[in-house]
């Protein structure tokens, strides 16, 4: 007898991931559902995705959070599973999800929960430097929405939020090429967001900033438990510090000329 599918629809926003979307489908195809949101790829996302089973929606780029809105608003289940491409579910979290979102006990259910994920960079598991406390908002009632940040987009949820203790799987740079490609895009948006709600730094943030998050990354936080991995990540992480500080503060020089002189 075939097991029903979970209740539940995964949201997926992917573009140009041909290399991750077959396989993250297939750690996740026991959702009933499975929402493929995805702009233009041109490197066959968007069909790969269909033969694998899900549903594809077209949608033009503005945030990723938009972009899983989008999908939320066509989901058939009341429950949404937001999981990227380069993440993969396994059968203890979708066990975890059944009993959440089939739970018939009567007591006031929570509607939205943490969930936590493991990650991996060339080929090691990072227990330390923050990575360890990576637990975002990723089961949630469809009432809910994200926020239309450009980076760090959040769930705006209401009233508590559970924790579950299952986890993604999570390998977001399959090289250091691709850290670098997503560091030009992220720091660009974080600094136009920051901007936009009227953010100014000086110079001397941008020469302080990046070896305060090393020492935090690596010493206080305990990345130099991850050994080489550890270090190049906390190196990387000071690197994109100072690429969202080092733009926001141009975007201060070159957009209000009359602050250059103070800044």
């Amino acid at each position: 007898m075939t097991t029903p599918g979970v209740p539940v629809t995964v949201v997926i926003a992917a573009k140009n991931e041909a290399a991750n979307i077959v396989a993250c489908i297939d750690s996740i195809r026991w959702a009933d559902e499975i929402i493929v949101v995805e702009d233009a790829s041109t490197d066959g996302t968007a069909d790969l995705a269909i033969q694998a089973g899900a549903r594809v929606l077209q949608q033009p780029f503005t945030t990723i959070g938009l972009q899983r809105n989008a999908a939320i608003g066509g989901a058939s289940h009341d429950w949404i599973l937001v999981v990227d491409a380069d993440e993969r579910g396994t059968p203890a979290l979708a066990a975890e999800v059944r009993g959440i979102v089939t739970d018939t006990a009567g007591a006031p259910p929570l509607r939205s929960y943490r969930i936590p994920r493991r990650n991996y960079f060339l080929g090691r598991e990072i227990r330390h430097g923050g990575w360890d406390r990576d637990k975002p908002v990723r089961l949630f009632k469809s009432i809910f929405r994200y926020s239309s940040s450009r980076v760090h987009e959040s769930v705006e949820t209401q009233g508590p939020v559970g924790e579950m203790q299952s986890a993604l799987l999570h390998a977001p740079y399959a090289t250091i090429d691709q850290y670098f490609e997503k560091l030009d895009r992220y720091s660009q948006w974080w600094a136009e967001d920051r901007f936009e709600r009227g953010r100014r730094v000086g110079a001397g943030t941008v020469v302080v900033r990046p070896p305060l998050r090393f020492l935090s990354m690596y010493v206080l936080k305990g990345g130099f438990l991850d050994g080489a991995q550890g270090a190049v990540l906390a190196c990387l992480a000071a690197t994109s510090v100072m690429a969202k500080y080092a733009r926001l503060w141009g975007m201060t020089r070159q957009r209000e000329p009359s602050l250059r002189d103070e800044k």
